[in-house]
């Protein structure tokens, strides 16, 4: 048994009333304006409002960690700009390849090309990762670094990308471990309690090791691709069974499997051909995985109660996720659910499939929606529809192709603007509570029993204006009864 703690003059939820809760052995014990010290520690919270835990529901931690470490792309605004920068980093670096992130390349004047990037560095391997991590872009060199000399654009997409991208040499495990640590300490410190990892590894060995040495700051769920997933069953692990050996709430999450590709690169599967495509081979976009073969490991996994998680961006790749879910007959979820047809909405309720999205994408991708799903964003990124519907929705920010920032996400589906411009779609806007539910993995409310997973704000939510909601002053925040930031 651990001593209690008495948290008082708090506000218990946004616009709730000021009361105390009490915390013993990772659990709320006691809840409401009379609550008292009862002889352990007590502290005065000053009129902030505490709010259930903050999950990100959809996270690239090993990429999210790297990327705090790679040469920024994100504000390029054509390929020429991109090597410029490759330029300017290799006349102030050493020998090592030049590894970027974040180009987005759906709306450049110019095309990204091998030529450009040897052009500025021809003798050393450049790669670089699109912001939403489905193409890569390597010069020559960091062409024959992986095994893909000869490629004729050196523009990979899709699968191409990421096998590319896992043959470049990686940091020691150990390196790797504390960025990965030090990541977790800042998701804490925006109120972060918990992350779906979705890192494309074998993250079962990878969070055993991690976890064996250092307990991270935050709950750990921790993906499983289809390449370990014969070693998972053998292993008998379902999804929420704690890791064994790990010293902290690490524990197996779903079994993540690709329908498509995505928006940016023109890869994510739809009913209707990209502009300019039409007649050509991916007019439609990309079927990562045949429904078939989909149907079949979805069905292995929930038999053996590992639950799917299906990345479906285009509403063709929707409806067939959704398909395979009735046809299996298990619940899961979708990740993304980026543009659905009308007659697709009511189904993520009635099938008991939870909609994993971004808010954060909706703005971030308006212009490129607007240009190659011309005359369909009425129904991308859909959340009030998916709310009126009755579907359950779990927020997330896909890191590194958006920050792990909880509350960037939460003003993003509040407010469908990030720049001053008018809210896009706001028909879709989701009210303040309901997307502090989503980001909360459903909890709505504090309640005695529950785990102590709280985060102490500032400024209540429902008072907040945008700019207020996106920057939250967190004040402290709490996992399993205990403080993993703030005083």
């Amino acid at each position: 048994m651990t001593p209690s703690l008495t948290l008082t003059q708090a506000r218990l939820g946004p616009g709730g009333p000021l009361g105390a809760l009490r915390i013993a052995d990772g659990r709320i014990t006691a809840l409401g304006p009379d609550i008292t010290g009862d002889g352990g520690p007590v502290r005065d919270l000053d009129g902030r409002t505490v709010l259930p835990g903050l999950w990100d529901a959809h996270v690239h931690l090993a990429q999210w960690a790297s990327v705090r470490h790679r040469l920024d792309l994100a504000g390029a605004g054509s390929a020429r700009e991109v090597a410029d920068a490759v330029r300017e980093r290799a006349a102030r670096s050493g020998a090592d390849p030049v590894v970027g992130y974040g180009f987005r390349d759906g709306l450049w004047p110019d095309v990204p090309h091998k030529s450009l990037l040897d052009a500025v560095c021809p003798d050393r391997a450049v790669a670089l990762v699109s912001g939403d991590l489905h193409a890569a872009w390597f010069n020559s060199a960091g062409l024959a670094l992986v095994g893909r000399a000869g490629h004729p654009t050196g523009l990979l997409r899709e699968g191409d990308a990421f096998e590319a991208v896992s043959a470049l040499p990686e940091v020691a495990d150990e390196v790797l471990d504390r960025w990965i640590a030090e990541a977790c300490e800042a998701a804490a410190a925006r109120g972060v309690s918990g992350v779906v990892d979705f890192h494309i590894a074998d993250n079962v060995t990878d969070w055993t090791r991690r976890a064996a040495v250092h307990r991270p700051a935050v709950r750990v769920d921790t993906a499983v691709y289809p390449a370990y997933l014969d070693e998972v069953l053998a292993r008998g692990l379902r999804t929420g069974d704690r890791l064994p050996g790990t010293a902290g709430p690490v524990r197996l999450g779903p079994l993540k499997l690709f329908t498509d590709g995505s928006l940016n690169t023109r890869t994510a599967l739809c009913c209707d051909p990209y502009p300019g495509r039409e007649g050509t081979a991916g007019a439609y976009g990309v079927e990562e995985t045949p429904y078939d073969e989909l149907v079949r490991l979805m069905r292995r996994a929930a038999e053996h109660g590992i639950t799917p998680a299906v990345h479906a961006i285009g509403d063709r790749a929707n409806t067939r996720a959704l398909d395979a879910f009735a046809e299996v007959g298990c619940p899961g979820r979708i990740e993304h659910a980026q543009l659905l047809t009308a007659a697709d909405v009511a189904r993520f309720a009635a099938l008991g499939v939870t909609a994993g999205v971004q808010p954060a994408h909706a703005p971030d991708d308006r212009d490129v929606a607007d240009r190659h799903w011309a005359g369909r964003t009425a129904r991308a990124f859909a959340y009030g529809d998916l709310l009126a519907a009755g579907a359950q929705l779990e927020f997330g920010s896909d890191a590194p192709v958006s920050p792990l920032d909880p509350w960037a996400g939460i003003a993003a589906a509040v407010y469908r603007t990030a720049d001053g411009r008018p809210a896009w779609h706001p028909e879709q806007c989701v009210p303040v509570r309901d997307a502090l539910t989503a980001s909360a993995r459903g909890r709505a409310a504090l309640a005695v029993g529950d785990m102590a997973d709280l985060v102490v704000v500032d400024v209540d939510p429902l008072k907040a204006d945008a700019a207020t909601l996106r920057a939250m002053p967190v004040h402290a925040t709490m996992t399993d009864g205990r403080f993993t930031y703030g005083p």
